[in-house]
């Protein structure tokens, strides 16, 4: 997993490095400057002619100073436009400005000449967007008339468009482009072809608008990495890194993480020396006749990343059904609590999942409460959740830590439309914030699906899991992906992995599989490609 920090808590790092003394400021806007051109040399080898360098008022504009007379060095015929007063500039990007005006013009850049400059300049090869960074909350007051789509930035294949931290306008903390009013953002935002940012991602690269926005995502050290591993800046650094999310208050305390290949993989092999119960045994309860092909999708998921036996618990109706369908994983008929109750004495059952298929009649709402009362780690999806709309704290009074509850976007509002309307609402709102707010109301891990699937536990951990850019897996968008997700968190949860372990490796796996098989995916499909995921781990 690697590190995503909020904009505020780079700025503390930042501050912790400079008051240290291990870094001045100018040196750390140098090295941004360097890591951008390097970025763009780096994706564009053979890039050379015009480059159009944007500033702006703060410590972002800065870096463009830098970048563009790194540029000029390189043979770039380079033009700078600032918005705001030089005589204004934070003291190390006026120093930059200076370097810069030694070597080239400085031309202001008022609205009119904003408004639909990159087409005033057809012989423009680079786009520079040093405009605002990652310190912008509001819109881009003024100039929301600026129109930079991403289409015309990207219609020639000469011109780029590079955003310094990220492309200005863009929350770095949400994704969202605040106060835009309904209107498409990528009509009224600067959208970048390469955004290159520092020391780490920003949670805005990964959520809502933000990849569309950013394009690819390049971090590049500025050297805080090798001033934190030396220590050097002890008690503030570590103040900085669990101080509060701006604006997500108390529970920003954790540094968020963006899942990746190789800390999930590590424990996902089985025992040499093991059997089928040291694996554990899963448990998938069904609904009606009929009703049963999700909880069988979720019985194949959690067979398939590794449980040791499944079983599909079923209405006695139902076992007919189910028994054509199913060889390797056993079926149980059982009618209400009491038949579960019974299976429950089996102390080898080490997980459960409801919700798949399950309908959303009373004899949901009492399975689940059976279930939980058992206090076996248990997934809770589709109509487990919905069937407690209406009382979402009866079912929060029932969980425990050990659980973990899968809603799509729909489904997170049943149960928590508070935090969903905020999210609707408040463009300085973040699914993580969301998703934090609702694993600590909820006292268990939530699973929040979606291109940006964000996981948190109650103590404030969080992960996202962004199918983005190379990753990215529009062939999820199918019926019965979420059920195979349910299994597979069950699977590992069975295995004996903690709900945010189980959790965050499923969710990675889930996208894997989907990238596995490619074009033409159907739910089916999903949990046979996990044999090939797994041989392809390290």
């Amino acid at each position: 997993m690697t590190e995503v920090l909020t904009a505020a808590q780079m700025r503390a790092i930042e501050q912790a490095a400079i008051d240290s003394g291990a870094v001045t400021g100018l040196e750390l806007m140098e090295r941004a400057g360097q890591g951008v051109v390097e970025a763009i040399v780096e994706e564009w080898p053979d890039l050379s002619g015009r480059a159009v360098v944007m500033c702006g008022p703060g410590n972002n504009g800065g870096d463009g100073f830098v970048v563009a007379r790194l540029l000029k060095a390189r043979g770039w015929e380079v033009e700078v436009f600032l918005l705001g007063n030089a005589d204004k500039l934070p003291p190390d990007a006026a120093e930059n400005h200076r370097r810069w005006a030694e070597r080239g013009a400085v031309t202001p850049l008022e609205d009119e000449t904003f408004d639909g400059w990159l087409c005033d300049h057809p012989g423009t090869n680079l786009v520079i967007d040093a405009l605002f960074g990652t310190g912008l909350t509001r819109p881009l007051q003024g100039l929301s008339h600026v129109e930079m789509d991403v289409n015309t930035a990207q219609a020639s294949p000469d011109r780029k468009v590079v955003a310094v931290d990220v492309p200005s306008g863009l929350n770095a903390d949400t994704g969202e482009f605040p106060g835009l009013g309904g209107v498409n953002p990528m009509d009224q935002a600067i959208v970048a072809n390469l955004t290159v940012t520092f020391h780490s991602k920003k949670p805005g690269h990964l959520l809502s608008d933000g990849p569309a926005a950013c394009g690819k995502v390049v971090v590049k050290g500025i050297g805080l990495s090798s001033v934190r591993d030396r220590g050097s800046l002890s008690h503030k650094a570590l103040a900085a890194l669990h101080a509060p999310s701006e604006p997500g208050g108390q529970l920003g305390r954790h540094v968020v993480s963006e899942l990746t290949r190789d800390e999930l993989s590590a424990s996902l092999t089985k025992q040499v020396q093991g059997h089928k119960y040291s694996h554990g045994h899963a448990l998938v309860l069904s609904g009606p006749p009929g009703k049963g092909g999700a909880a069988r999708l979720a019985a194949r998921a959690a067979l398939r990343i590794g449980a040791g036996l499944v079983t599909v618990g079923c209405p006695m109706r139902a076992v007919a059904e189910h028994a054509h369908h199913l060889n390797a994983i056993m079926v149980h008929g059982l009618d209400g609590t009491h038949g579960l109750a019974e299976m429950l004495e089996d102390t080898r059952i080490k997980a459960l999942c409801l919700g798949p298929g399950l309908g959303l009649g009373g004899a949901t709402g009492e399975l689940v409460k059976h279930a939980l009362a058992a206090e076996r780690a248990t997934v809770l999806d589709a109509d487990a959740l919905t069937r407690f709309q209406r009382q979402p704290q009866a079912l929060f009074d029932m969980l425990h830590k050990e659980c973990v509850l899968t809603p799509h976007g729909g489904e997170f509002a049943r149960l928590f439309p508070d935090l969903a309307d905020r999210l609707k609402q408040d463009a300085l709102y973040s699914k993580v914030d969301a998703t934090r707010e609702a694993a600590a109301r909820a006292g268990c891990v939530v699973l929040f699906k979606g291109p940006d699937t964000v996981i948190a536990a109650p103590d404030g951990r969080c992960s996202i899991n962004a199918a983005i850019h190379d990753r990215a897996a529009p062939w999820l968008a199918t019926a019965g992906s979420g059920d195979v997700l349910a299994g597979m968190v069950c699977g590992l949860l069975a295995r004996g992995f903690d709900a945010m372990t189980a959790a965050e490796n499923a969710a990675w796996l889930h996208v894997e599989c989907a990238l596995s098989f490619g074009p033409g995916l159907i739910a089916e499909d999903l949990p046979e490609e996990l044999p090939k995921v797994l041989r392809r781990l390290p």
